[in-house]
């Protein structure tokens, strides 16, 4: 349990690192930052591939193919909503409606689960909820009031990127919970080979997305320098960066956390995600949070401890069987 626990903070670490990059190449379209990161993450996934070969050999096409579905969902639709969602709205709350992982995914898994890892009651996560839900309040509300003080702020761009977030949200419920599925299904199976699958899988959604927004944008006659924009160094860096710790090592220590926790209690350490990027975002901007933004962030913190706080109990046919 402990080292399952390590593994997820060691993922949250570098997952925070996904937030900032729309922001330090705020000039990108959202598209050039999913494909391309995607792209440097199935290259590197790469070299991984010879070195995981002898476990890529056991995998079967039913295999490749949910490979394939977790790596379009989780990897390239959901960053494209998240990076988005930043780009619009900035970083603070699209990364504090991602924090509602934790508990969306435990409540899924709630439902979905319950037969494998226990039933959480409800009676008991209502007070997690509340607080969670009241912390995302305070920090939207603290970055509402900054906008509405800025003259130059876009109100509906900053309610579309809170939309674009819960989109990313929707994406990342889905990806741990079959992810989770296909680790404990197979728990023989190297989760670092697993990591390396998704990469491989990802490499040609990432090139047929780069290429076909290369191609649109010289159709339109857009003012874009393809293939790297204006900023190459930075792009490609930046790109490679994120592709090694974000998505692979990333990957990696997730798939080691949840081949040893169970789906609710991974779920709800995707908080570590959350604390990780509102730190960078805050470094980055070179300034200290609000007091409302703190509170909010200490009320979301709290909210996912309270949830972890409650333990399982088994489903009714375990608990009196026949």
């Amino acid at each position: 349990m402990g080292i399952g626990v390590m593994f997820a903070l060691a993922a949250g670490l570098m997952w925070g690192l996904v937030f900032v990059g729309p922001l330090m190449l705020a000039d990108y379209p959202a598209v050039m930052l999913s494909f391309g990161r995607y792209l440097a993450f199935g290259l590197i996934a790469l070299p991984l591939a010879w070195w995981d070969r002898a476990h890529l050999r056991r995998l079967t096409r039913a295999d490749w193919i949910e490979a394939l579905k977790l790596a379009l969902v989780g990897n390239v639709v959901y960053y494209l909503f998240l990076s988005s969602a930043i780009q619009r709205a900035g970083a603070p709350l699209p990364t504090m409606v991602i924090g509602t992982l934790p508990v969306v995914i435990a409540t899924c898994a709630n439902w979905r689960n319950a037969a494998r890892d226990g039933r959480l009651p409800w009676r008991r996560l209502a007070p997690s909820l509340g607080l969670i839900a009241l912390g995302i309040g305070l920090v939207n509300q603290a970055e509402w009031a900054a906008m509405r003080a800025d003259p130059e702020a876009d109100l509906a761009r900053y309610a579309l990127g809170a939309l674009l977030a819960v989109g990313a949200v929707v994406c990342w419920t889905w990806y741990p919970l079959r992810n989770a599925d296909w680790l404990r299904a197979h728990p023989d199976r190297s989760p670092r080979g697993w990591a390396t699958a998704q990469g491989v899988a990802t490499l040609p959604l990432a090139a047929v997305g780069f290429a076909a927004t290369w191609a649109w944008f010289g159709a339109t006659g857009a003012p874009w320098d393809m293939p790297f924009g204006p900023r190459p160094a930075a792009y490609v860096g930046l790109m490679l960066a994120i592709g090694l710790l974000s998505s692979w090592l990333g990957t990696l220590c997730w798939n080691e956390a949840s081949q040893r926790l169970p789906t609710h209690l991974s779920g709800q350490l995707i908080v570590f995600e959350t604390l990780s990027a509102l730190a960078y975002a805050f470094l980055l901007r070179g300034q200290w949070p609000g007091p409302a933004t703190l509170a909010g962030i200490a009320l979301l913190v709290a909210g996912v401890a309270w949830a972890l706080r409650v333990e399982p109990e088994p489903a009714a046919a375990d608990a009196h069987p026949a």
